[in-house]
């Protein structure tokens, strides 16, 4: 694979149809990500999440294959690999200063993993969902 690093549109969301629509989305799942990680969880909630690394996986590899749908550039997405896995190692001394929670180097794995995951899998067919989906919605639109 040949990564294309000469495209002047860094931020061209042209293949999309509701661009904003993804871009709000991708916003408030990156909020979320943020507020569950510093926030105390009620402990039915950590009884839940005791498969801790596999969440700070797919949330992680969420965002990033979210963005990466967004932005095609290469660029662009080496830029939000470096963002992302910044976000994750930034959280994580976060927490260390946040009583309820503590600091794990396992977790930064855990989500720079999801990352590079996502990442990867944004140049196979998985990263074609959102354009499928506003394909799947504007068909049905035209046909009702």
């Amino acid at each position: 694979m040949i990564f294309d690093f000469t495209s002047r549109d860094w931020f061209a969301t042209d293949h999309l149809i509701f661009p904003r629509v993804w871009l709000t989305t991708g916003c408030l799942m990156v909020i979320a990500v943020i507020a569950l990680s510093v926030l105390d969880l009620p402990q039915p909630v950590e009884q839940i999440m005791l498969h801790d690394k596999v969440t700070h996986l797919i949330a992680y590899a969420g965002m990033m294959g979210w963005f990466a749908q967004i932005f095609r550039h290469d660029l662009t997405r080496l830029v939000l690999v470096s963002g992302f896995v910044a976000l994750g190692i930034g959280i994580e001394f976060l927490q260390g200063m946040v009583p309820s929670r503590q600091f794990e180097v396992l977790d930064m794995v855990a989500n720079t993993s999801g990352v590079v995951l996502a990442w990867a899998l944004a140049y196979t067919r998985i990263g074609q969902v959102l354009p499928g989906v506003e394909r799947l919605l504007t068909q049905r639109a035209r046909a009702s």
